[in-house]
């Protein structure tokens, strides 16, 4: 087995400060690599973000299944902020102050983050928070097994063939963005679209993409759910007050349309 390499000042021979975010996959602990649990266990502290009530987060609960607790450090992250620019703000600064900290105690620090590092990620305000705050900072990412992947498994749905293009909505962005990509001929990814999965069920049906399109939440996850997209507004129908809303971190895969094998080779 590998691990990564510890990172070393040019022509000083003095190990530079180090910090690797590490993807942990969405849920399923299974899903983490081999060079991501490397990484994990090489490095002297394990960061995780929290949100403020303290819960056991995914990345958190995902990581405990590699390192000992005591390794691993919580950080208050305002995850889900996005009306409150300063006060979002200010929890990236007090992270990256709190990550300074322990990359000057310890050396080396992994910051576990699900899905990939580098897709829709904390873990890229955090890297150029620390980087302002430690000289000589390495940043190194392990990539990570992505939701999209793992929904495309687990419920059969084929994200790409031939030359048909991959669209990724962060639905945070508006049902708009969604339903222009949805409007395109290859297949769509909608991330984070729990709270405004009304707006994502009307997007599929007046774009004519909701047959052959499925949903998911809580992958590998013993409350996990996969059901077909066709079942969406139906499920909203019976929630409190004719409107439930689903898991924040929920996932919808809309196939491109497909009319013969190999057809867009």
């Amino acid at each position: 087995m590998t691990s990564v390499p510890e990172s070393v000042s040019a022509g000083s021979g003095e190990a530079q400060p180090l910090l690797v975010g590490v993807g942990v996959g969405p849920g399923d602990p299974e899903l983490v690599t081999v060079k991501g649990v490397n990484a994990l266990r090489a490095a002297d502290a394990v960061v995780v973000p929290v949100m403020e009530d303290g819960g056991t987060g995914r990345a958190e609960a995902t990581v405990l299944h590699y390192v000992e607790a005591d390794k691993i450090v919580r950080v208050v992250f305002a995850l889900n902020e996005r009306s409150d620019r300063a006060r979002r703000e200010a929890a990236w600064d007090a992270a990256g102050t709190r990550v300074a900290e322990l990359l000057r105690a310890h050396g080396s620090v992994a910051f576990a983050t699900i899905g990939d590092p580098n897709v829709y990620s904390t873990f890229t305000y955090l890297a150029q928070t620390v980087g302002e705050l430690v000289p000589g900072l390495a940043v190194e990412t392990v990539p990570g097994v992505t939701a999209m992947q793992d929904l495309a498994a687990r419920s059969g749905a084929v994200l790409t063939e031939g030359t048909e293009p991959l669209t990724l909505v962060p639905v945070t962005a508006g049902s708009a963005v969604l339903k222009e990509a949805l409007e395109g001929p290859g297949t769509v990814v909608a991330y984070k679209f729990g709270r405004q999965a009304a707006e994502v069920a009307g997007a599929l049906r007046d774009t004519g993409r909701t047959e052959g399109a499925v949903w998911g939440s809580a992958l590998g996850l013993p409350g996990e759910s996969i059901r077909p997209a066709a079942e969406l507004e139906s499920e909203l129908a019976h929630g409190e007050g004719g409107s439930a809303a689903l898991p924040y971190l929920s996932t919808l895969i809309s196939p491109a349309r497909r009319e013969s094998r190999g057809g867009k080779l």
